[in-house]
Parts: structure tokens; C-alpha cells; sequence
């Protein structure tokens, strides 16, 4: 499969290199140890399902496993000092011709299903897929394409790679053709289906694949991985892992909107609660309010929501976080939330603020009337 690497793609967050472009994956050595060992013994598995939380790096170990596949031979005669030593990394050469022709999106040996461009007809789609018009799912016609793609290389007698990103974007035609194709595997080839939430897969999918289960990172390897990326990260590292909850993709987004300041900025509101400081609020109101910022309101939300269920786990714990989100946050959350009953108050309040945000969105309220909803409704469960 081949597409312009410079074309908007689905699959790849704003500030950030594609997967594909990643040399290194960090904080994920079980997981790519486990793969190894089932290569190496001879239990490569036709199905693979890489989980774990979005942007942990699910997406860059199936492009090094695609990679590694697809630059290994399938057999490896003896020579005259016997077999090769098995593989002990997934690691390819960035100069090797596998890895040019994958950087490229033109391997043969590789068909990556994903969201298509929007239209009925293929030509249609394709304008839509340079203009970054996107369906909101994978549609059976697109996994019609991978069947022709498996018909037409099965005479090369290479191995083949199939990556699904994401199979939670699979509609239902389009998982009932992945789970036939999962029922009977095409020879030598191995599809992996990234997953951020299996637990909405077809069961029969899951069972039918072994899964690699991928883990949030720590601040080191947050910190290791924007390195990678060119991204100069910001503030504290621990503070990063925290608000982004161990994901690479979150804390992109963290550092692209200003994120850090943002979250210190609510902390700095709320340590003036029960008495709220009015002109601190219309500030934020007026911040979320301006053109352009609806980007910068949906993050103010996301970052309100971790705020309560931070207050709500201190509450029912009785423990603050293991690192502070922002400056004096470990205080606020003692004061605010002594004792189990506030958690729960805490925890209501949540629930409450996110259904007014939504129905709140869907009608279109004006943004800083929202905002200060939001803090009314928190002054009021901080003074109860």
C-alpha cells in the first residue's frame, strides 16, 4: 500500500513523528521481549493484538514488528559455522531497504488498513484522503482491499504484514471480514490489530489473537521518547507523566496547547475555594471563550475532570498522587478532600459537571458561560 507520507493521515498526532518514523520504542521491553520469544521459538502466531492506553507506543511497536518481519528471512539456511544466533532485538537499520521502502508506504509486503477518505468510489475517497476528509470508521470496502492485496502477493512467497490501526474503528461488516480472515489465516502472514479499548472487540476477535499488552510510561521515558521526537519537553517531567497518565500522544498534546500552565492555573483557582476568586475564573472564561480555542476548552475540560477524580481518589484513599500535576496540588487536594465522604462529593460533582459540559457542547452554550458553570458547580461542592 502506498500513500504520500506528506498527506494528512488518521493516524498521526499533530507535533509528533508517525509511528512509522520512530526508531525507538521506550518503557516497553516485556512486551517486544514476549514477540521475540514466540518468534525465535517458533510460535509466531498468524493474529496479534497490541493493547494498552492511546499514544504508549502500540502504533510504533507494530511498525518495528512489521519491520523486523519483513526484513528476516523466512528460512535461514545453516551455513558453514551452523545457524545464525536468534534475533535478540526487533532493532532494523534506518538504511535498510525494508525500512526506506516502509518510511515510504510502499513495502509490497505490507497493507495498512485504516480509516479511508470519505465517498462512495475510490476516486472520491482518495480526494477526500489528500484533503484530510476522514470516515468516522474502517468500512468493509477497505478490508476488500486487503484481501485483493493478500490474493495478489501470495506468489511472491514472501512474508506478509497486516497492521490495523485501530481495529477499535472497525464497523461491523469491516470486523466480521477481519475475524473470517482471523478464522483462516492466509500463509505466512501476520496481522496486528492495535486495540485502545479490546473490551469493545467482537470476543471472537480476541480469542482468535495473542495479545501484547502495553503499559504507561514514566516520566524517564516520557522524557526519552519527545527527546526522540525533536520535542523540547516542558516544566516538571513527573508533572508531564501525570496529566498525560503515562502516554507519549497526551503529553504532545500537553506541551502543543500549553497543557502544564493550563492544569496550574485551575490548582492556583481552587486553592482559593470555598471563597472563589472571581476575576481569576473570568480569566479562564475568557481564555476558553476566544476564537480559535476550541482545542484549548476541550483540554480545560479533559484537565477539570483528571482535577475532581484526583480529589475523589485522595478522598476515598486517604493518599494524595504519587507526584503533584502542578505546584501546591498535593496540599489542595488534603484540604479539599479529607475524608472518604468528600471523595464521593467529589466524585458526584464529576459526573454532574461532565453531563452539563456535554449537553452543554451539543448545543452550542457560549464557551465562557460554560467555563464558569463548571466553577460555580465546583464552589459549591467545595462549601458543602
Amino acid at each position: 500500500m502506498s500513500d504520500d507520507g506528506l498527506l494528512p493521515e488518521p493516524d498521526r498526532v499533530e507535533g509528533a513523528p508517525h509511528p512509522r518514523e520512530t526508531a525507538r520504542l521506550f518503557g516497553q521491553e516485556a512486551a517486544e521481549a514476549e514477540f521475540l520469544d514466540a518468534f525465535n521459538t517458533g510460535r509466531l502466531h498468524h493474529g496479534w493484538l497490541i493493547t494498552g492506553p492511546r499514544g504508549v507506543g502500540k502504533a510504533t511497536l507494530a511498525w518495528r514488528i512489521a519491520r523486523f518481519l519483513l526484513a528476516t528471512p523466512l528460512v535461514q539456511e545453516e551455513g558453514l559455522f551452523g545457524a545464525p544466533p536468534p534475533p535478540a532485538t526487533l532493532d532494523v537499520a534506518p538504511d535498510h531497504p525494508v525500512s526506506r521502502r516502509l518510511l515510504a508506504l510502499s513495502d509490497p509486503g505490507l497493507f495498512l488498513l485504516r480509516r479511508s477518505g470519505l465517498g462512495s468510489s475510490e476516486n472520491d475517497r482518495t480526494k477526500a484522503f489528500a484533503e484530510g476528509r476522514f470516515s468516522n470508521d474502517i468500512r468493509v470496502h477497505d478490508v476488500r482491499e486487503l484481501g485483493r492485496f493478500i490474493h495478489l502477493s501470495a506468489a511472491d512467497g514472501g512474508r506478509r504484514v497486516v497492521i490495523v490501526d485501530a481495529a477499535d474503528d472497525l464497523n461491523t461488516q469491516a470486523a466480521n471480514a477481519i475475524l473470517k480472515m482471523l478464522e483462516e489465516p492466509p500463509a505466512r502472514t501476520v496481522l496486528l490489530l492495535i486495540s485502545h479499548q479490546p473490551s469493545g472487540l467482537l470476543p471472537t476477535i480476541r480469542s482468535r489473537c495473542r495479545t501484547l499488552r502495553l503499559a504507561p510510561l514514566g516520566p524517564q521515558e516520557i522524557a526519552q521518547a519527545l527527546d526522540q521526537a525533536g520535542i523540547a519537553p516542558e516544566g516538571d517531567p513527573a508533572a508531564l507523566a501525570e496529566l498525560s497518565g503515562g502516554s507519549v500522544g497526551a503529553a504532545v498534546r500537553l506541551l502543543n496547547l500549553g497543557g502544564l500552565k493550563l492544569y496550574s492555573d485551575l490548582v492556583g483557582l481552587m486553592e482559593s475555594l470555598p471563597r472563589l476568586d472571581r476575576p481569576r475564573a473570568l480569566r479562564l472564561a475568557e481564555a476558553a471563550a476566544t476564537r480559535g480555542a476550541e482545542e484549548r476548552l476541550d483540554l480545560l475540560f479533559s484537565l477539570t475532570d483528571l482535577m475532581l477524580a484526583r480529589l475523589a481518589r485522595a478522598g476515598a484513599t486517604g493518599r494524595a498522587p504519587r507526584a503533584e500535576a502542578a505546584p501546591g496540588e498535593a496540599a489542595l487536594l488534603a484540604r479539599l478532600a479529607p475524608d472518604a465522604r468528600k471523595g464521593r462529593d467529589w466524585a458526584d460533582c464529576a459526573e454532574a459537571i461532565g453531563a452539563r459540559a456535554r449537553h452543554g457542547r451539543a448545543v452550542n452554550l457560549d464557551p465562557a458561560s460554560l467555563v464558569l458553570d463548571t466553577v460555580f458547580r465546583i464552589q459549591q461542592t467545595a462549601g458543602a
